[in-house]
């Protein structure tokens, strides 16, 4: 059992996805309740794979509820966690793009076509789940094969949205939550991508058996109205129940 004193901050690991909004739960919860916590955000495989080789991390926060849940089977984790949320994606098109934005991804169809399309930037679908989606509505879309040459891969969904907005790039499919910022939103425009077009985004967070009371404080909180009205602001659907 790992001793925790009062002034206690826990190091939590969060998906990219999320770095606005759990930045701003964290300073409900600061404000709230005076405590901190420090958060370390990238794509959910590489932070499920820290843990497994002993990061202290005390909480994990997934963008994709396999991570958690296969942590649990290892015990890794107290217990299977909860849902905190549902994840989209949309085509994010900067400005200097002649690309149109569009929900079922016309737009890239014809541009590809044109051979208007120098690259184009997904999140890495081997650990990151936001590029799984991507990756997953690409196919859906017939368009995989033929985007393949012309991908660039970011490490995670946040640096993905980097990739997307440079000068080179003709756009890329981002997490809602971050096509919201507004970093994004004065960098360019976007198009909610059809939710059918990829599997669903289970967002699932889970204590880590490192977990001291200000992790326990924290994991709480989001599952009150006020961190879960936060993360519905930032482009994240509430999942229906959470077991």
């Amino acid at each position: 059992m790992l001793a925790h004193g009062a002034n206690d901050v826990p190091l939590i690991a969060a998906a990219s996805d999320l770095q606005t909004a759990l930045r701003e739960v964290a300073q409900a919860f600061q404000s709230d309740t005076g405590q901190k916590v420090e958060i370390v955000f990238g794509s959910s495989g590489n932070m499920a794979a820290q843990i497994r080789q002993g990061a202290p991390f005390q909480m994990f926060l997934s963008a994709d509820e396999k991570y958690v849940l296969d942590l649990a089977k290892g015990g890794f984790t107290r217990d299977d966690g909860r849902l905190y949320a549902l994840g989209r994606i949309a085509l994010f098109v900067p400005h200097h793009s002649s690309l149109k934005a569009d929900e079922q991804l016309a737009g890239l169809r014809n541009a590809l076509k044109n051979g208007q399309i120098e690259r184009f930037a997904i999140a890495n679908p081997s650990h990151a789940p936001y590029g799984r989606a991507a990756r997953e509505a690409l196919q859906k879309a017939q368009l995989w094969e033929s985007l393949q040459p012309r991908l660039i891969l970011g490490e995670n969904v946040s640096q993905a949205a980097q990739f997307a907005t440079s000068a080179n790039a003709s756009g890329g499919i981002v997490a809602y939550s971050l096509a919201l910022t507004p970093a994004m939103k004065e960098a360019g425009q976007y198009a909610l991508i059809r939710q059918d077009w990829y599997a669903p985004l289970r967002q699932r967070m889970a204590l880590t058996r490192k977990a001291g009371p200000g992790a326990e404080a924290f994991y709480a909180f989001l599952q009150q109205d006020k961190a879960r009205a936060i993360l519905a602001r930032n482009g994240f659907a509430m999942p229906q129940e959470t077991p």
